[in-house]
């Protein structure tokens, strides 16, 4: 068992902050596993005594509230979503592959994994505090301390109220049956289904209401720049702040490098379209994008889960680019080109899926 209780072929970016994902085969279950849920921290992952802890709800509400796990477990029905969660540098390792980013974690395609989520709903815990009028946007403040930070500070973000208060965001206390771990945000983290995973702060320690976005750090951060900016001289506002995935998919089998027999292979991955929305369509290309063939899709257990998908076909002897695309329920497609959506910071990548494989008798 490797670190923070993860399966032992992690590939680990970092070990502090911990920052790891598991290899594409093992992300083809519906639910992933607590052992190879990928792992995103921008500090060293906090241990808090459950029984000391409590949640801070205040700001633009009628009734400020403190709440122990007791009082969240005892007071607000529990419920449960199955949701993926994805790191907005997913994929970001083409991105480098393209043009450098330095400074940033080299993610592949596995920052992101399933799970089923029990809390309380975040809607029914604000509606206890009392929205007020002008209330906006929910800011949320974790315990976790990234020295990363200008200045270094906890990591935070903030959802507009109207999400916030959509009936998918949890507060959550438990994963996939069991006791949410320490390094996915115990005793109790934010989820936020759809968007990308910053926004669904772990070991949350404080809610606060108000009219405009947070001032965290991360809260800007998780911005996408222009391609010609440099990041060190941007302001706040330079960015495009990120909140809902944008549609993507990913080839899981066979694995980039792969040598083949040819003939009939099987290739199979997963789609994510964020937000609301659902994948309608993968589209698999079996000779670098000159015929396109549809591919067996999973229907959505809800709106907020990734979707599995599968194809049967007859690959040639010689080297081939396999190329996946997949189109979401508003019609909307993933970009062709890395060039398209290169950026600063390596966010956002949701270009074609691509993959060289070899095939010889």
């Amino acid at each position: 068992m490797g670190l923070w209780g993860k399966r032992d072929d992690m590939i680990v970016h970092q070990s502090e902050p911990y920052n790891a994902e598991p290899p594409g085969e093992a992300l083809m279950h519906q639910v992933t596993p607590l052992d190879t849920f990928y792992g995103r921290n921008h500090g060293p992952i906090p241990h808090i005594d459950a029984a000391l802890w409590r949640l801070r709800v205040d700001g633009l509400v009628d009734r400020p509230l403190e709440l122990s796990m007791e009082d969240l477990q005892g007071r607000f029905r529990e419920r449960t979503v199955v949701a993926t969660l994805q790191c907005a540098g997913n994929r970001r390792a083409e991105l480098m592959r393209f043009r450098d980013i330095p400074g940033q974690v080299p993610w592949g395609p596995g920052a992101v994994s399933t799970a089923r989520w029990s809390g309380a709903s975040l809607a029914d815990v604000l509606a206890e505090a009392g929205l007020q009028a002008e209330a906006a946007h929910v800011a949320f403040i974790g315990t976790d301390v990234s020295q990363g930070a200008e200045p270094p500070q906890p990591f935070g973000g903030s959802i507009p109220a109207a999400k916030a208060t959509s009936s998918e965001v949890l507060l959550a206390w438990a994963m996939n049956d069991q006791a949410l771990p320490a390094a996915h945000g115990a005793p109790l983290r934010v989820v936020v289904p759809g968007w990308i995973g910053a926004r669904s702060v772990k070991w949350v320690q404080r809610i606060t209401v108000q009219t405009v976005p947070s001032e965290n750090y991360f809260q800007t951060e998780y911005s996408v720049l222009p391609a010609e900016a440099e990041p060190e001289q941007t302001e706040a506002t330079d960015g495009i702040t990120l909140g809902p995935i944008a549609i993507h998919c990913t080839i899981v089998r066979p694995g980039e490098g792969a040598r083949l027999h040819p003939g009939a292979t099987e290739i199979t991955g997963f789609a994510f379209a964020g937000d609301d929305r659902t994948v309608a369509r993968v589209d698999v290309s079996p000779d670098g994008g000159s015929s396109w063939v549809h591919a067996d899709l999973d229907a959505p257990e809800n709106p907020w889960t990734w979707q599995h998908w599968r194809i049967t076909l007859a690959l040639p002897a010689g080297a081939t680019e396999l190329l996946a695309r997949a189109w979401d329920s508003t019609a909307a497609v993933q970009p062709e080109s890395l060039a398209t959506v290169w950026n600063p910071r390596g966010y956002s990548n949701n270009s074609w899926a691509r993959v060289r494989v070899t095939c010889s008798h």
